[in-house]
């Protein structure tokens, strides 16, 4: 049943309770997840406060941001007190926010773990809700030269053409590649096509000298590596 009772406004809670003062004083680390959103919406409404509304966005999506980056502004809009400004202020900050993640992957030099792989694939791969497959191609020092998209499926999978990929790599004088592919699903256990298709990679790039350094699946903010595994 809807809670008609009258919320007590922020204005009027304890410095300390505010989230734009409790920034200020705290530092951005104490803020929850509902409180940024609640700075975000700035308002609520009669009944909910803007820092309640930033909650009941999350628990819409599980709690889960990356659910949340996934709505459109159409989606949001449906959430009472959610108008198109505020939809289009969440959606920009939780854009922002994935560009920063990718703005700090030029720093590395050189790609030398699977982690290093994955924070350069992840921030295309993050809000997908289908399955896309992506090669990165480095030079002899283990340096990015590109990342591309190869192919999109749908939600169940997608095709990935090896000799597409090693056409790619020969036109950019690519010394090693690493592929990866996501599962919108979440679920990160390798399926039998993506085993063969791995084992394909390698074999094709030892003939052609351009070694298949590893092949990720990202579900979520998580990955897994062939080559951790021992697969490559």
């Amino acid at each position: 049943m809807e809670d008609n009772k009258v919320r007590v406004p922020i204005k009027y809670w304890a410095e300390d309770d505010k989230p734009r003062e409790k920034l200020i004083s705290k530092g951005k680390e104490a803020l929850s997840d509902a409180e940024l959103l609640a700075i975000l919406l700035r308002s609520g409404t009669k009944t909910r406060s803007a820092v309640e509304l930033g909650r009941d966005l999350l628990q819409q999506v599980d709690n889960n941001l990356i659910g949340l980056s996934r709505l459109s502004a159409e989606e949001l809009t449906r959430h009472n007190g959610i108008g198109e400004a505020k939809a289009l202020s969440i959606i920009a900050a939780l854009e922002l926010g994935m560009r920063r993640r990718a703005a700090e992957i030029p720093v590395k030099k050189t790609i030398s773990s699977s982690r290093d792989a994955f924070e350069i694939f992840y921030p295309n791969l993050a809000d997908s809700l289908y399955e896309e497959f992506w090669v990165l191609f480095l030079n002899r020092a283990n340096r990015k030269i590109s990342v591309m998209s190869v192919s999109e499926g749908g939600q169940a999978g997608t095709v990935a053409d090896p000799k597409k990929i090693f056409k790619m790599a020969l036109d950019q004088n690519a010394a090693y590649i690493i592929l990866c592919h996501n599962h919108p699903s979440g679920n990160l256990r390798p399926s039998d096509a993506d085993i063969r298709l791995t084992r394909k990679m390698k074999e094709a790039g030892q003939l052609l000298d351009l070694p298949v350094l590893d092949h990720l699946i990202i579900g979520d903010e998580k990955y897994y590596s062939f080559a951790d595994e021992g697969q490559m």
